[in-house]
């Protein structure tokens, strides 16, 4: 069975993007082994911010080759965007009631893992309603002060268990949990 993956960076204190939505503090370093994770994963769950954001994004002209064939790898995946505003001309499959029954059944399906690509509002409904099988946390040696957190308006605890940890030489450290609950 696919399992749902929320890999994300968060800051030292807890938050996902900045007070002004900014995510300049995200250090990507090649030993982090982004190209393997995406291999790993065949789908990407999106809200309808972050797919307008960064669903069919396209890097500046002046983007190196890495950048291009990343992005290029991104687009290629089946990507779903759970939304209440539905369109139909877009590549993308759009959800707009029963999340819990189609993502299940998403899971059932063949293939690789999903990567749940965010954003906040979307990553906290996943994680109230238990859809998250792994989170993989990279926590950046930044301290944001305010943002958005990754943990909001939690209604219980979430009990989970460590299943890795990477460290890098920037400082960031990526932390693997499962749910044991």
């Amino acid at each position: 069975m696919k399992k749902v993956i929320l890999n994300l960076a968060v800051s030292l204190d807890g938050f996902i993007e900045g007070p002004n939505g900014e995510i300049d503090w995200c250090i990507m370093e090649e030993d982090m082994a982004f190209d393997a994770f995406l291999e790993s994963v065949d789908t990407l769950f999106y809200g309808r911010v972050s797919y307008d954001a960064w669903g069919n994004y396209q890097p500046e002209a002046g983007a190196t080759a890495a950048e291009q064939a990343l992005w290029q790898t991104i687009h290629a995946k089946n990507k779903f965007v759970f939304s209440r505003r539905e369109r139909k001309e877009d590549k993308a499959t759009f959800i707009s009631t029963d999340i819990s029954a189609k993502v299940e059944e998403l899971k059932q399906q063949a293939g690789k893992d999903i990567w749940l690509y965010g954003g906040a509002n979307l990553i906290k409904t996943f994680i109230h309603a238990n859809l998250v099988d792994c989170y993989r946390i990279s926590v950046h040696p930044v301290v944001l002060g305010s943002g958005k957190p990754l943990f909001e308006d939690m209604e219980r605890r979430l009990n989970l268990k460590l299943t890795g940890t990477r460290f890098f030489k920037s400082g960031v450290v990526e932390l693997s949990y499962e749910p044991t609950d």
